[in-house]
């Protein structure tokens, strides 16, 4: 009976919770998150430096940071949704959405919209996160339509 009572409570203060605040996962210890775009694997790198959780939504966060590719810096703005948890003892995941608007400065900037994953490890001792891994996987878009390359990130 102690066990039942337990998990009702349980259940009902996750139904009530808040999301934390997490925006400071979002700026990966203030380094970029890298991977590819294109058919190529060109290098793409996207630095997130402002982080804030939606105050009305707190699944959604707004982010700014710049995007770069070669020697094309572009400053975006956007923001990440999530859209479910998973949690185990030791690991959870988030899942969700992302969808970062670059500053229009002509035919090689535009829209990196796709899905995230966010996986970490929970040490129960120090109540910290451990072992993030990150992956963003989309499209960027330009915004005149006739650029539309596959994308892929990770957190270092």
């Amino acid at each position: 009976m102690k066990k039942l009572l337990l998990l009702f409570i349980l259940a009902a203060n996750f139904v009530l919770a808040q999301m934390p605040d997490i925006s400071n996962t979002w700026l990966n210890n203030s380094k970029p998150y890298i991977g590819t775009i294109g058919n190529k694997g060109q290098e793409l790198k996207v630095k997130i430096n402002i982080s804030e959780q939606n105050k009305k939504n707190d699944q959604e966060y707004f982010v700014s940071g710049y995007s770069l590719v070669d020697t094309n810096y572009t400053k975006f703005e956007g923001k990440i949704t999530i859209s479910k948890y998973k949690d185990s003892k030791k690991q959870g995941t988030v899942y969700g959405e992302y969808e970062l608007a670059e500053e229009n400065k002509g035919k090689h900037s535009g829209l990196f919209k796709g899905r995230f994953v966010y996986n970490f490890k929970w040490n129960r001792k120090t109540e910290k996160i451990e072992g993030q891994y990150i992956e963003l996987i989309g499209n960027w878009k330009s915004y005149d339509g006739s650029i539309d390359l596959k994308t892929q990130l990770k957190n270092q």
